[in-house]
């Protein structure tokens, strides 16, 4: 049932509409966060001990995955430039490769003007991934992985270039702003004529300074994150790709949504409404139907007049998984645009209006079977479409991990 039609909740819709905002506004959903049994989340250990402050960069699979979400975290597109070939972007992999064994271990790379801005990591972690373009752009799509396939529309997106595709995708997260800046600089400059710059979209989470599983909040105030997939091996399957996928074993699929968020119309409602949207309350995170915030809501509990105590297009139900394989890995991430004109309605036509918004990360196996179902979903009755909307798209293959000797992609690009 869509926000604006009638039904057994239409009538609280309505009152929540009514209590600040006088018209609903099209917008595409976003998943900000998500419910059903909630599992507990492993975080990696952190270094405590003096020192920089390190990821381990080889293994089976690449970090920042699985790795504790860092403070501030920058996601950079390239594209491949006109006459480039796979040997090229082998070539780039390869020194990308060996610059991050050095530079996320506090090591500087051999070709560093300043090294001394390379001593500490601050827990930086750089996951790398390839667009199903970079190999159409190559006249390789049969190296592409099957399950490397592009989103399909939702009716509520109002997608720009600007903050879509790309066909190399970087991650580099760390608790230092200048150190995700400086790798993004190191990284390009080493790539050169290879590959020409696309998107920039950087975001921040907080209040804490290190890496941390713990639910956030984001712009709506709204506690996001809370029902995660298992990241101590026990929910692999639904993280990884496993031995039947060949040479992508241990990748990962990585979907980027950019989501505007109305700050102007939401911030008119009073806390009542903004809670009957989310589906949670805003305090502590619990479901509206009661205890604390990794309690299972109950979708059929009633109140006094007979009415759901959950709406049925509040977020959260909308969001909640249908089947055990819709669930995937969320690493959500605050952005504002300094300078940026917040001021009137956010409209698909005016989407640039709006300084604030989600960048929401999630990672999972296979795009298709656990995003795609669920944002669905969202996009056909989610009561947060009303203040929010997607402007941005990205979905990459995230490489498979290396260990010494080896280079990022050298398994999946022989061809």
């Amino acid at each position: 049932m869509t926000p604006g039609s009638s039904g057994g909740h239409g009538l609280r819709r309505r009152t929540l509409l009514g209590s600040g905002v006088g018209a609903a506004l099209a917008g595409s959903a976003a998943v900000l966060t998500a419910a059903g049994p909630a599992r507990p989340v492993a975080a990696a250990a952190e270094q405590t001990s003096p020192g920089p402050r390190t990821v381990a960069f080889y293994g089976d699979r690449q970090a920042g995955v699985t790795t504790p979400p860092q403070t501030h975290t920058r996601w950079v597109a390239l594209d491949l430039a006109r006459g480039s070939d796979l040997a090229d972007l082998r070539r780039v992999l390869r020194m990308w490769t060996q610059d991050l064994a050095r530079i996320t271990q506090g090591v500087p790379p051999l070709a560093d003007h300043t090294p001394e801005l390379t001593l500490d990591p601050a827990h930086l972690s750089v996951t790398v991934g390839l667009g199903r373009s970079a190999f159409a752009r190559l006249g390789r799509l049969d190296l592409a992985p099957p399950w490397l396939r592009d989103l399909p529309s939702f009716a509520t997106d109002a997608l720009q270039d600007r903050w879509s595709g790309g066909d190399v995708v970087l991650q580099i997260g760390s608790s230092s702003l200048e150190a995700t800046a400086r790798v993004q600089r190191a990284l390009v400059r080493a790539a050169g004529s290879t590959t020409t710059s696309r998107w920039t979209q950087a975001g921040h989470r907080g209040p804490s300074p290190e890496p941390s599983w713990a639910t956030q909040r984001n712009a709506f105030g709204q506690v996001d994150g809370t029902v995660q997939p298992a990241v101590d091996g026990l929910d692999d399957d639904l993280l990884w790709r496993d031995a039947s996928s060949g040479a992508w074993e241990h990748a990962s699929t990585l979907v980027l949504r950019r989501v505007a968020m109305n700050l102007d119309t939401w911030e008119q409602l009073d806390g009542h409404a903004k809670e009957a949207a989310i589906g949670r309350r805003l305090g502590d995170g619990a479901p509206l139907t009661g205890g604390g915030e990794r309690t299972p809501p109950d979708l059929h509990a009633t109140d006094a007049d007979g009415l759901t105590v959950i709406d049925p297009s509040s977020h959260m139900a909308r969001a909640m998984p249908r089947e055990p394989w819709e669930r995937f890995l969320r690493r959500p991430y605050s952005f504002e645009l300094p300078g940026a004109d917040d001021v009137g309605t956010l409209t698909r036509a005016q989407t640039a209006r709006s300084a604030h918004g989600l960048l929401f990360a999630a990672y999972c196996a296979d795009a298709h079977r656990q995003y795609v179902p669920v944002q669905r979903r969202l996009a056909e009755a989610d009561l947060l479409n009303i203040w929010t909307v997607t402007t941005g798209s990205t979905l990459v293959a995230v490489l498979p991990g290396v260990h010494p000797g080896e280079a990022l992609g050298e398994r999946v690009l022989d061809g």
